[in-house]
């Protein structure tokens, strides 16, 4: 590991955006600041605000002249805007509110041809949580990419037509059906399936001793700080189009660097687990795979509530409920009011809390797994 090296997610790899360099910086500097309203409208439809200002669009309505939202993305985004509202409430019922919410938008590259235009940018966001129970964490963040199309009218102006999010993951401000993250392989080997876990609060207790034991569970927590966001160059990142997705090659870094061995083998035997710079087994970058070895090694013991996971344990979605699981986390902080809060690479997001998780996607299956 090279110490000090902060690489960004290598997201461009399948970006179909290819950077034109004559396009003027004006033009850039104009769908730069619709797409950071956009984002930031959306960011704070989540924030509890007590001002009863009630705009559809608070940072987007003001623009005009060279740029502004289509009519059939104006009505997007006000759908858009009410189901994060909605979401909010849902959170507000469950004891969770944010107080403040930062949205920072980074032109990537920008291409244009004739009267269209794509636009590539990175979205930055932290919201912070308001203090309804005093034990939350300061804040939760993450990072999103997005591919933004524009189509200029007869009389020059721009219009924002499209949104498209090029990540393989699930930001606390997105209103899109995910894509699903890399997909299960197969086996004749009858894998193991884990059980759903309950999203009910009532959870019974179930301590984990995070001190000693098998495992170093604070140097988990330590790489996954270090590295949600910076992603670490002694691996591949599986981010882009048809890469499917790095979560579950985070989780298992994350697990590793708290004391998990490799289980050197064939690459598609679930019962291997490995990864370097170099070759990775299955297990290692697959959702379904990782919870295939991870149960039949006994590394991990399911949790029948998805509340009783604490720092270290792993949580898993489906969010279509087919049988096949799609994402993969890890838990990085537990509240002691029993909410434990996860972090994650696809959208790489930093300790949201699990009652978001269910607030935004609440037909979703949820597996929990003590490590």
């Amino acid at each position: 590991m090279v110490a000090g090296v902060a690489l960004v997610p290598n997201w461009s790899a399948g970006a179909a955006v290819t950077d034109d360099p004559t396009v003027d910086a004006a033009t850039k500097a104009t769908f730069q600041k619709l797409a950071d309203a956009v984002f930031t409208d959306r960011t704070q439809a989540l924030v509890d605000d007590s001002s009863g200002k009630k705009d559809r669009h608070r940072h987007t309505s003001g623009f005009s002249g060279k740029v502004r939202l289509s009519g059939t993305q104006n009505r997007q985004e006000s759908s858009a805007l009410s189901q994060l509202r909605g979401r909010k409430s849902r959170l507000a019922q469950l004891g969770e509110k944010y107080s403040a919410g930062s949205t920072t938008v980074t032109l990537d590259a920008t291409q244009v041809k004739g009267r269209n235009a794509k636009v590539a940018v990175t979205e930055s966001t932290t919201l912070t949580y308001e203090k309804v129970r005093g034990n939350e964490p300061r804040t939760t963040g993450f990072q999103a990419h997005h591919e933004l199309s524009f189509r200029a009218d007869d009389h020059g102006t721009w219009q924002l037509t499209g949104i498209r999010d090029t990540d393989d993951g699930v930001a606390v401000n997105q209103v899109a059906a995910p894509a699903p993250a890399v997909a299960a392989t197969g086996s004749d080997d009858n894998p193991p399936e884990a059980p759903r876990a309950s999203t009910a609060r009532n959870a019974p207790a179930n301590k984990k001793n995070t001190t000693s034991g098998t495992y170093d569970y604070k140097a988990m927590v330590g790489y996954a700080q270090k590295y949600w966001n910076n992603y670490n160059p002694d691996y591949p990142d599986f981010n882009g189009q048809g890469a499917g997705g790095d979560c579950t090659n985070f989780v298992s870094q994350t697990l590793k660097a708290g004391g998990w061995k490799h289980v050197p083998g064939y690459t598609y035997d679930f019962h291997k687990w490995f990864g370097n710079a170099d070759i990775q087994s299955d297990s290692f970058v697959g959702v379904n795979e990782f919870s295939w070895f991870a149960l039949s090694s006994k590394r991990v013991t399911p949790l029948a509530y998805v509340y009783q996971a604490d720092i270290g344990d792993v949580i898993q979605m489906d969010f279509n409920k087919d049988g096949s699981k799609d994402h993969t986390m890890v838990v990085t902080y537990r509240s002691p009011q029993g909410v434990p809060y996860v972090s994650y690479h696809s959208t790489n997001t930093y300790n949201r809390s699990v009652a978001s998780l269910i607030a935004s996607y609440p037909n979703a299956a949820y597996y929990a797994y003590r490590t």
